[in-house]
Order: C-alpha cells, then structure tokens, then sequence
C-alpha cells in the first residue's frame, strides 16, 4: 500500500498544479499520512465510508483530538474493488483513484485548494476493496493549539468557503481608518 499512497500523492500533485499552478505545492506530511491510514483502515474495516455520520468529518474529527492540527482540513475517500490473489497494479490503481477525484468537483476543490500546503495518503484494503483517504491542510499562518485548547470543528461545504469563515489573524500596528500611526 505504501507504494500506491506515493503514487497518488504524485499524480494529485500533477492534478492540482494542472488545474492551479499558482496552488501551493503540497508536502507529504508524515502525521497527516498516519491519519489518513487510520481513516483509510476503519473504512476498510467497516466496508464503508461512512463512520456514524457524515465521511467527511471523520478525519476533521481524528486530528480534532490532537492539537498540533490547526486550520482548514479536506478530505477526498474513494474505494476500488480488485480481485483478490492477482496483483494490484499501482499505476492503473493510482490513475483510477485520481481521475475519480478529478470528475468530482467538491473532489477536485479539495486537491485543488490553492492554500493547502500539506497532505497525507493513506490506503487500505480488506477482501476485494481498496480504501484510500488524502487529507488536506493549512493552517493559514494560525500555527498550532495549545494542548489546553478546546478542538473547535466545524464542517463547510468547499475549502474556499471555509477560508471566507477563518478569523484573520490580527495585525498589530494596523491603521484604523482616521487614526494615524504612532
């Protein structure tokens, strides 16, 4: 599986910077991958997307409980069946996975989410189906949480609505219309 995570990890980086090249380039993050393998292995599991609720809250709802994780979170689920004991071509599995991705467009907002600059991909498979989740973040320069910090998760629609809601950090020194600067 690690070899068909890489994969789409490589072909969603061709994908996004096709569809925005002014997107940031993505950085494979070795936490948001251990997420994505959690999420990927309990859809795996349960031979499904769903995890009592909406799927795409599952993996908001993992990093929630860590607060290194700040910021907007995406995330794109899909499955392939294949049949057990012939081998899993991870070109054509790859491929598969990211096309799907590309034709769907809350999907394709996802990985083409200008601001995102990290990601992870994990895959899993039970009987005859392949689970992959990737997940998306930035953190828009609002850095971590303290460990103390209550996880404030909530769910949007697209990444581009989900920035529109983000607090701006506050600018110290800013001029306020009709004052002057000290």
């Amino acid at each position: 599986m690690p070899a068909l995570e890489k994969r789409i990890f490589a072909l969603v980086a061709e994908t996004r910077h096709k569809t925005d090249p002014k997107a940031h380039a993505l950085a494979l993050d070795p936490a948001l991958t251990d997420v994505a393998r959690k999420r990927s292995a309990e859809m795996a599991k349960a031979n499904s997307f769903v995890d009592a609720g909406d799927p795409h809250v599952a993996a908001s709802l993992l990093m929630a409980a860590d607060a290194k994780f700040q910021g907007l979170v995406g995330e794109n689920v899909a499955a392939q069946h294949y049949t057990p004991g012939q081998d899993i071509d991870v070109e054509i599995f790859a491929k598969r996975f990211v096309e799907s991705w590309a034709a769907s467009r809350p999907h394709l907002e996802n990985l083409s989410f200008a601001d995102y600059d990290k990601s992870g991909v994990g895959a899993a498979l039970n009987a005859d189906t392949i689970y992959v989740a990737q997940i998306f973040t930035t953190d828009l320069g609002m850095g971590g949480r303290s460990e103390q910090a209550t996880p404030d998760v909530q769910t949007v629609p697209s990444p581009r609505e989900g920035k529109e809601k983000t607090k701006a950090p506050e600018l110290r020194g800013a001029i306020v219309p009709g004052q002057t600067a000290k």
